[in-house]
């Protein structure tokens, strides 16, 4: 595969060995190649056919040494073919629809093992695949077994497929770098945690809450009353209420044992802020008195917590 020949080479101070290095460090930023169908790329391919009239349509994206399907409709059973062969190496470089109306008449493919044997391709037409900084990705490209050429329409249409293919690639690179972000602040989180547990050893007692994308580090001294709702706990802490996701009984591994007592399968207070006991309730002072019931299975517990008078 002669990179120079699919390359211009105008381009003062940058080589064509220079801009495939940089083509293929983009594509390999998608962390697409390799991955399972998706259905939003399956439809794109589909529809690609459907308007082009063939039989055949692909979202071919190209490596140093193979084309690679993403999606693949009507060449069941093919999920890449080596590079040397790629019709789409030479489509991903054009600014339109790179089109070739009979394969077996034009001397760049009319000896390719593609044509000449299965899939027994004639027809071709792609759309290149163009990232926003300019960088070729590959193609979206039909293909018919025998001769044909693509109506203005279609081409346009082809073309409108393509950009459509590029938006659905960044989307999901934007969704993969939340789910990394997430994975590595919840990292982030459980070491905090974890050198609180170890500040906490020493007399420091601290954790941290994720809040809005941010580790919050909260003085457990402020916290007053902790109660669940559903999957999630919120803290009141200082005037302030935090919401995570997480369980009472492992906040209870977090909290000093000393300074926090459970009162009821919903709550957890921290005893210094107990202002008053009515009845089967507290009152607890977080900034301002809250009313916290006391479950008959914690109250025996509570009480010897207690310095009652």
């Amino acid at each position: 595969m002669n990179v120079r020949a699919l390359y211009p080479s105008d381009t003062p101070g940058l080589t064509a060995h220079d801009r495939e290095e940089q083509r293929l460090e983009a594509l390999q930023a998608y962390q697409v190649l390799d991955t399972s169908p998706e259905a939003d790329f399956d439809a794109l391919t589909r529809l690609a056919a459907y308007i082009c009239g063939t039989p055949i349509s692909l979202i071919s994206l190209v490596d140093a040494h193979r084309q690679w399907f993403k999606a693949n409709y009507g060449l069941a059973g093919i999920d890449e073919t080596p590079r040397e062969y790629s019709f789409c190496q030479h489509a991903m470089v054009g600014t339109g629809i790179y089109e070739v109306e009979d394969a077996t008449t034009n001397p760049l493919f009319s000896t390719n093992p593609l044509v000449t044997s299965d899939p027994n391709i004639r027809f071709y037409a792609g759309a290149p695949l163009v990232t926003s900084d300019g960088q070729p990705l590959g193609a979206l490209c039909t293909i018919d077994t025998r001769p044909r050429h693509l109506t203005a329409e279609q081409r346009d249409a082809l073309q409108i497929l393509a950009r459509e293919v590029v938006s659905h690639l960044e989307l999901r690179r934007a969704r993969l770098q939340l789910e990394q972000e997430k994975a590595k602040l919840e990292g982030l989180l459980r070491m905090a945690n974890n050198a609180a547990d170890s500040l906490y050893s020493v007399g420091r007692s601290e954790i941290f809450v994720k809040q809005d994308h941010k580790l919050i580090r909260l003085n457990t001294d402020n916290i007053s009353y902790l109660e669940a709702l559903g999957d999630y706990v919120n803290i009141h802490a200082g005037g302030e209420r935090y919401t995570v996701y997480t369980t009472m009984k492992d906040m209870l591994t977090r909290l000093p044992v000393r300074d926090f007592v459970r009162v009821h399968r919903k709550y957890i207070v921290r005893i210094s802020s107990i202002v008053a006991i009515d009845g089967d309730s507290l009152v607890v002072d977080g900034g301002r008195a809250s009313s916290v019931p006391i479950g008959n299975s914690y109250k025996a517990d509570l009480m010897s917590r207690l310095n009652l008078v």
